[in-house]
């Protein structure tokens, strides 16, 4: 019977902390777990859909969109101009975070599709906040992932980059590149 009633303990327990966990915290260093998002065209994307690349997965709340376009210079200027970092090797894209803003959908596309442009990059739409609950990121911010060819986390920044670090993190996508 004591038997019985610790396993039944120990089931129950394990099933609380089991569903009482949205995701996990991304941190560097750990593998990102998986999603799969839809751009504009309600195309479906994944982490796979740029095999072989390192990724720079910005994860924007659309009231904070602006917040750090010098570091996505930095990098736009090391890809497009100097050419150190090759686009063959590297990919840089946006998911926005639909949640987090009282801005209708029509309007959110209208803006991504302007940076979109502006970066000449992919933007893809989390509608249901579901990297808030599966990699703990930040509601109402800008949060920049780097991932390496093998999608573990190089490197995590949550709201604005300081202006200081955006030459030292464009090296580490070049260094990256070349691993």
């Amino acid at each position: 019977m004591k038997k019985m009633i610790f396993t039944l303990l120990f089931a129950t327990l394990t099933m609380i902390s089991v569903h009482g966990q949205a995701g996990v915290k991304l941190e560097v260093g750990m593998k990102a777990p998986a999603w799969t998002f839809t751009d504009s065209d309600k195309k479906p994307f994944t982490m796979n859909s740029w095999p072989g690349k390192v990724l720079q997965i910005n994860y924007v709340d659309p009231d904070e969109s602006d917040l750090n376009d010098p570091f996505n210079d930095a990098v736009n200027k090391a890809t497009d101009v100097d050419k150190t970092i090759s686009k063959d090797l590297f990919k840089g894209f946006g998911i926005v975070d639909c949640k987090s803003t009282w801005k209708p959908n029509g309007l959110i596309r209208l803006i991504a599709g302007n940076k979109a442009k502006k970066y000449d990059t992919t933007i893809l739409f989390d509608y249901d906040a579901t990297l808030q609950r599966l990699w703990g990121m930040p509601k109402d911010s800008y949060s920049v992932v780097i991932v390496d060819k093998n999608r573990i986390v190089r490197a995590l920044y949550k709201g604005k980059i300081p202006l200081e670090d955006n030459a030292k993190i464009v090296q580490m996508i070049i260094d990256l590149t070349k691993e």
